[in-house]
């Protein structure tokens, strides 16, 4: 038996399970870092930390820091992307696990402007930075566990599920801020906005915990048996699987921009410029995003039997359709119909992107650059398509003097983006994750030696 066959290419099912919830788990407690941070730049950081600013501007200001994190992510995607190819997907995601949560810990520490003055800000900007920086390979290497260690046929469904941890993050930092939002406002802003930071570092205890408990991929494992790992992953990924690459970039402007548009400015929109209760739009957001434990698996199900490509281009035209329709809702005033909107437009339309593009993007690169090129692809427009779209959006609500028909030309156009890029990309369903043959070893210009080899 050669070396390389002594990794197991078929999990158990016990085995395929621990790696599913550790998985989620893991990503759950990381996204409610992130999510936590977004709805804190919606709410309280611009009164905190920017209040020499007029609540616009304040609000601006905070959500520039918080576009801060999105500036980092590729070059945490691009670091830890490396690594992840050299020295396995299950270390990388351990010390991305630590670094968020440390990092938000001390968030719930910081002085604020009526201590320190601009300091607080700057404090806040570098421990946003070292979220952004952890960030930008969590989702990638929780992605690529699975997918790498899924059955073919179920690839695509395995894959999408980390976005339930996405999802699950949100429900909990939407939950505990709602709770907290319930203090008095005095007591809220001296220290009730801190308490769902502090409690990062629990989090951190239970998924340092359940990672620590993983094994390597079998894909990653065969690799690392026969001597294949990539000595520059990252260079490869730009010269060999460039067109994928700037395809997945495409993708990523409307998929990524979308969420939060519909998942962090919606706060601003519906609080500041109709004046409703922002309890309202929180109650919105939990049902939307308990509603993505369905959507979710059952979209990337759907990429399984007719492909990624299709149900990806379906999310993006629906989310072009839908921008209109989703702002006249909200200005109806009515509970229901805001929250009829969120979710379609955050639990259905948004979340068929999502689906598709976990498996789609890990099939797209060669087994030995997989994780820096599913990090690249995914976090190389992150400043974008992420962290500049609800900068913009706020801008643009401010361009109209509140009314949204502007956002809702810059949502269309990016879903516009999307669509062409997603139709000029690969179908990539039934490629083959392991590192087989020697085409593999050529992609990415590797030892052209058989896997089994032990010359």
């Amino acid at each position: 038996m050669s070396a390389a066959s002594a990794a197991p290419r078929e999990l158990s099912r016990s085995e395929l399970r621990r790696v599913l919830v550790s998985s989620v788990i893991g990503t759950a407690v990381e996204w409610y870092d992130f999510y936590l941070f977004a709805i804190s730049s919606s709410v309280v950081f611009g009164q905190l930390f920017f209040p020499q600013f007029d609540e616009t501007t304040g609000t601006i200001s905070a959500f520039a820091t918080f576009a801060i994190g999105f500036f980092v992510r590729p070059l945490g995607g691009a670091f830890f992307g490396h690594f992840g190819d050299r020295i396995g997907r299950k270390n990388v995601l351990v010390i991305t696990l630590i670094m968020m949560g440390v990092a938000s810990t001390l968030i719930g520490l910081l002085p604020t402007y009526a201590s320190v003055g601009i300091w607080g800000a700057v404090l806040l900007t570098l421990l946003r930075a070292a979220q952004g920086f952890g960030a930008g390979a969590e989702y990638g290497g929780a992605v690529l566990m699975l997918a790498e260690t899924a059955p073919v046929r179920r690839r695509g469904f395995y894959s999408a599920l980390p976005y339930t941890g996405v999802a699950a993050g949100l429900i909990m930092a939407n939950g505990v801020y709602a709770l907290m939002s319930g203090l008095p406002e005095e007591e809220f802003l001296s220290w009730g906005w801190r308490i769902p930071f502090l409690l990062s570092i629990v989090g951190v205890a239970i998924g340092l915990v359940m990672r620590l408990r993983l094994h390597e991929t079998p894909v990653f494992q065969e690799i690392k048996q026969a001597g294949q790992q990539a000595k520059r992953p990252i260079v490869q990924v730009f010269r060999r699987s460039w067109r994928n690459l700037l395809c997945a970039w495409g993708a990523q402007m409307g998929d990524k921009s979308l969420a939060y548009i519909f998942e962090s400015l919606v706060i601003v929109y519906v609080t500041d410029e109709l004046g409703l209760p922002e309890q309202m739009v929180l109650t919105g957001l939990l049902v939307a995003s308990a509603i993505q434990f369905v959507t979710i698996p059952a979209f990337a199900a759907l990429s399984d039997r007719i492909g990624r490509r299709p149900v990806y281009i379906l999310g993006a035209v629906l989310s072009a359709l839908f921008a209109y329709p989703f702002f006249l809702l909200l200005d109806t005033g009515s509970t229901l119909w805001i929250w009829l909107s969120i979710i379609f437009a955050s639990g259905v339309a948004k979340t068929m992107m999502t689906a598709a593009q976990a498996g789609w993007f890990a099939e797209m690169f060669p087994s030995a650059v997989r994780y820096s090129g599913f990090a690249l692809a995914r976090e190389g427009m992150a400043p974008l398509s992420g962290g500049l779209a609800p900068l913009i959006s706020a801008s643009l609500l401010a361009l109209g003097g509140g009314s949204p028909h502007w956002v809702v030309v810059y949502i269309a156009g990016l879903a516009v983006i999307t669509t062409v890029s997603v139709w000029l990309g690969p179908e990539t369903r039934d490629v083959d994750m392991f590192p087989e043959a020697a085409e593999d070893a050529r992609a990415a210009e590797l030892p052209s030696k058989p896997i089994g080899s032990t010359e």
